[in-house]
Formats: structure tokens, C-alpha cells, sequence
């Protein structure tokens, strides 16, 4: 039995991008459904089900940031990758901040697109030997259910979070280097300069810190990060 394709909502205002977009995802066989703006987007992710969504950061009405805020804050986890002309640090950051699972700077070669959009699948495809629940301590990581404790209470991770914590757990002890952690968490190196990494392990610090769990992962200074029994 052949697998069902993909879906994929693509939100751009940009009618040479979208159409040449979708012409491109559906010979790679993607069920791609397309609008035009933030609004619709919305309407769309909330009425049909999707596998990943491509936003584009300056849209008409709500921009693909807004769009990204409004579906995690209404607990939707679907994986987003942010289409973005801006190319800053600080703007990059706000959407990952928002909640998208990655980005990519306009104008982007089609290749580098097609394998984001393979690699945040791959994410949210747990493996059949990821299945039992993996101690730390007090720290409990299920990969299947993709759900994490500290003492028994639940901490909810976004899809970037929980992955690059279940990777540190499956390695606790060692010293993970950052272009290791790339190429498992993103599929991909974004460059020496780039702030992705820390971003997440600031932010997965933060909520474990809030559940007691203090100084659980570890910097190792121009190699990576490592996590030990807190």
C-alpha cells in the first residue's frame, strides 16, 4: 500500500513564488494547498489537518509571525518553516521565537527547501526503536509520546525543544559537538555564526530551570553542550 502524501499549507502573497512553489512540491509528491495571506492561513490550519506549513514572514493582514504566535498559543504543533526576506540575526530570532521549527532566507534555492521540509518530517517520524522512556535522574523523556517529566510533573516542549533534548539524553554524557547537533536536529549546518542552537538551549534551560531541574546541560566552551544528572 502506497504511503499518503505529505500535506502541506503554503501561506505567500507573492503569486511567482507560491505557483512555482507548488508546481515544484507537487512533483516531489506533496499535497500542497495554497493562500495568499495570514488570514487565511489561520482559517485553513484550523479547519484541515497538515504535516508542515510554509509561512511567509510579510503577508497582508496577519504576517506569517502573527500566524506562527496564534496556532502554539492555541497548542497546535505542527512543524513551520518561516520564508523570510529579512536576513538579520534579531529577525531570524523573533521566528524562532514565535514558535516556527526553522526558516529560510529569500531568495533560496529550491534543494536547500526540499530538505528542511524533509528534515523537520523526519522529526515528527519517530523511529520504531525510539519507544522507551529514557531517565536522566529525575528527568523522564517518552520519545514515542514525545512528552518529558522532571519528578513527575509534565514540562511541554515545543517540536525543536523536545527533540534537541531527547538528543542529549540519548547521549547524556557526552559532549555533543554543535555541527553534530545540526546535522541530527536540522539536517543541515546553518554556519558558525549562527545563534539557532544557543536560542534552543536557552529556551530548553529556561523551562527545565522553572521545573526545578537546574543545571542539568552543559556548555563545553568551542565544542557543544552534554547533559548530567542534575
Amino acid at each position: 500500500m502506497a504511503a499518503m502524501p505529505h500535506r502541506v499549507l503554503l501561506a505567500d502573497d507573492d503569486r511567482a513564488i507560491r505557483e512555482s512553489l507548488v508546481r515544484a512540491l507537487d512533483l516531489e509528491g506533496y499535497h500542497v494547498t495554497e493562500v495568499t495571506d495570514g488570514v487565511d492561513a489561520l482559517a485553513t490550519a484550523r479547519r484541515d489537518d497538515f504535516d508542515v506549513l510554509i509561512l511567509d514572514v510579510m503577508m497582508p493582514g496577519v504576517d506569517g509571525l502573527g500566524v506562527c504566535r496564534v496556532l502554539r498559543a492555541e497548542g497546535d504543533p505542527t512543524p513551520i518553516l518561516m520564508l523570510t526576506a529579512r536576513v538579520e540575526t534579531p529577525d531570524r530570532v523573533a521566528g524562532l521565537d514565535a514558535g516556527a521549527d526553522d526558516y529560510l532566507p529569500k531568495p533560496f534555492e529550491l534543494d536547500e527547501l526540499l530538505a528542511r521540509l524533509r528534515a523537520l518530517l523526519r522529526r515528527t517520524s519517530p523511529e520504531p526503536e525510539a519507544r522507551r522512556t529514557l531517565r536522566l535522574g529525575e528527568l523522564a523523556v517518552d520519545p514515542a509520546a514525545r512528552r518529558v517529566w522532571w519528578q513527575g510533573t509534565e514540562i511541554t516542549l515545543s517540536k525543536t525543544e523536545f527533540d534537541l533534548l531527547e538528543l542529549l539524553v540519548r547521549n547524556a554524557g557526552i559532549v555533543l559537538d554543535r555541527s553534530t547537533i545540526y546535522q541530527r536536529i536540522w539536517g543541515y549546518e546553518f554556519g558558525s555564526d549562527s545563534k539557532n542552537l544557543a536560542v534552543y538551549i536557552g529556551y530548553l534551560r529556561r523551562k527545565l530551570e522553572h521545573a526545578g531541574a537546574t543545571e542539568l546541560i552543559h556548555t563545553v566552551r568551542g565544542v557543544g553542550y552534554s547533559v548530567r544528572p542534575a
